[in-house]
């Protein structure tokens, strides 16, 4: 391994009103097949309103401001290297430029990459570019100066296990990078191509300094399965990334004790490292624990309480910790908030990255008889698991949580919780089927929304929950007829297109069915609304702008509407009708 450079994001697209522009001229534009012909499915895995492990939240501006160096760079390829650059539906492109930080369109006519950051994401970007147009013609070379970024890591993978962490179609190693947004390569050493009389292959991870552990100790894990003791027979672990704070443990388990701390197919072990913040992974039987000593020590924290678990009740202390929510459940709601076989409570905890358990700690219980549910996790992740209990408890238990609240405001900075009370009739239609419309709302506002009774509970930083507010505050208004938004200018959460009147239908779908694929797949909430002069557009609202790749979000949004467009200007077929509501998914 080598050591890390700074972590780098890629910058936003800033623009927000767009109307109906022409077919773009970059390759990865195009689509091969309209959002109708989906299954409809949310690609998107686990909860979207999760955060990353963060234990402090801010209200720091969201944009990313351009480095001092930023700049452009241009790179001429060929029409087969454009290919591979793109990839299939350009997700090779958008791993580049994800891994990098960088910004990259590739431009068919001309046949010219084009990539813009700052000088150290130009440089990622292109290394990383000229690696995957090597692998079209032979293995991939790595110079001395390609490591001297210090965002690689050289593991060697045993021959006979190759294939194995590769995977079908390289499926495997594919998924990993997306796991732990890295980029990978097996790389030709010496001059030389793979071969079986070679011991190992060399796998080049490149990445920041979290990303390239986590890969490299899944690949670990992969190969050990298959050439047991490659790895564990003599544990070596690399300190090249040590800064006296981040750094690897190691921990040996038996048999029947990995079993439990693995979980029914990895469970238990993503719950862990999701809370805790600490990379764990299992390599044969010993436990690799990865991360600052504080993500670390929360990790052997909540190892030791899952084993505890198997004695019986757990008391632990809780005072003092900052990684500890408490709830108060009664008791009659126990069984329904945990699950048969505590399916329910382990859906809680894969949903939101948290670790729950009941404790004895506070044998005193309230009189009518309550158990005290702890919550472990970030602070995010735990207050977006505990309104899912209350939520919960409030349905068995009416009046448990609500009685006596009233309406309110954070007003102090930083992360925060608004309340608001909904009517009856706006309730069910706020919510949608099967709570598809609340998800939604949370989805495009990045703010967690839950429904406590007739309750609206927001949770996120100032913008998050204002933005939440004005989607839900427009959804209702769509129950009761046209919705007006007079002005969309100067927000920086909204697309704003103007359908031809002949195309509103088709883009709309019976009963809005069409925008809400559109929605479920880009994380979007759209919807149809009348201007300043009664003039009716499409607004694409979220806040995720998708950026100059387009490939997520409302620019991926966006794309997909104009598709919508084009496939109706070019076809015969009559439009499904009217029907332009973003309403609650009947």
């Amino acid at each position: 391994g080598f050591k890390p450079g700074p972590v780098l994001y890629p910058f936003t697209r800033a623009d927000t009103k767009h109307i109906m522009p022409s077919r773009s001229r970059s390759r990865d534009s195009r689509r091969s097949r309209s959002p109708s012909k989906k299954d409809g499915k949310d690609s998107r895995k686990g909860s979207p309103s999760r955060s990353p492990a963060k234990y402090s939240e801010s209200d720091a501006p969201e944009k990313a401001k351009k480095p001092d160096d930023y700049g452009v760079d241009s790179m001429k390829i060929t029409d087969d290297d454009a290919a591979f650059i793109l990839g299939k539906g350009g997700k090779t492109k958008s791993k580049i430029s994800r891994v990098s930080g960088a910004e990259m369109e590739l431009f068919e006519r001309e046949l010219v990459l084009e990539i813009r950051g700052s000088a150290r994401q130009r440089r990622l970007a292109t290394k990383y570019a000229k690696c995957v147009m090597a692998q079209r013609v032979g293995p991939v070379h790595l110079k001395d100066e390609d490591k001297s970024d210090q965002d690689c890591t050289l593991l060697d993978i045993p021959q006979e296990a190759v294939g194995f962490v590769t995977g079908r179609m390289g499926n495997f190693l594919r998924s990993t990078e997306d796991e732990w947004n890295v980029i990978m390569f097996f790389i030709g050493v010496d001059g030389n191509n793979r071969n079986r009389e070679k011991e190992s292959e060399k796998l080049a991870i490149f990445g920041d300094r979290r990303g390239r552990r986590g890969a490299e100790l899944k690949m670990m894990s992969a190969a050990e399965t298959k050439v047991p003791g490659f790895f564990t027979d003599k544990i070596t672990i690399a300190t090249e990334d040590d800064d006296g704070d981040w750094a690897t443990e190691t921990q040996v388990f038996k048999s029947d004790e990995l079993s439990y701390a693995l979980g029914k197919q990895g469970a238990t072990r993503r719950k862990l490292q999701e809370a805790s913040g600490c990379i764990i992974q299992y390599v044969g039987s010993t436990c690799f624990y990865c991360g600052t000593q504080e993500e670390r020590q929360r990790a052997k924290d909540y190892m030791g309480w899952l084993f505890a678990q198997l004695e019986g009740p757990v008391s632990v202390a809780t005072d003092g910790r900052d990684d500890c929510t408490t709830v108060e459940v009664p008791s009659d709601c126990v069984g329904y908030i945990t699950g048969s076989r505590r399916a329910a409570m382990s859906q809680m905890e894969a949903e939101w990255g948290v670790l729950m358990f009941f404790t004895d700690a506070d044998m005193n219980r309230r009189s009518g008889g309550s158990e005290k549910l702890t919550i472990w996790g970030p602070m995010r992740a735990r207050r977006g698991a505990e309104l899912k209990v209350m939520s919960s408890v409030e349905t068995k238990a009416p009046g448990f949580f609500t009685k006596g609240l009233k309406e309110e405001a954070f007003d102090g900075k930083g992360f925060g919780t608004d309340r608001m009370l909904l009517k009856d009739e706006d309730l069910s239609y706020a919510l949608g089927k099967g709570g598809a419309t609340r998800t939604k709302l949370a989805v495009a506002s990045e703010c967690i929304l839950q429904y406590v009774g007739n309750w609206v509970f927001m949770a996120g930083t100032r913008r998050q929950r204002r933005r939440c507010k004005e989607y839900l505050v427009w959804l209702l208004q769509q129950r009761r007829g046209t919705v007006t938004v007079a002005d969309v200018a100067g927000r920086d959460d909204v697309t704003e297109m103007h359908i031809p009147r002949e195309c509103v239908g088709w883009v709309t779908g019976n009963r809005g069915t069409e925008l809400r694929k559109v929605e479920q797949e880009t994380g979007t909430f759209c919807f149809m609304a009348l201007d300043r002069n009664g003039d009716e557009r499409l607004l694409i609202v979220g806040s995720d702008s998708g950026g100059r790749a387009g490939d997520s979000g409302r620019a991926k949004a966006e794309k997909l509407v104009n598709d919508l467009v084009q496939e109706r200007m070019h076809s015969s077929r009559g439009g499904y009708g009217g029907g332009g509501g973003g309403g609650g998914g009947r």
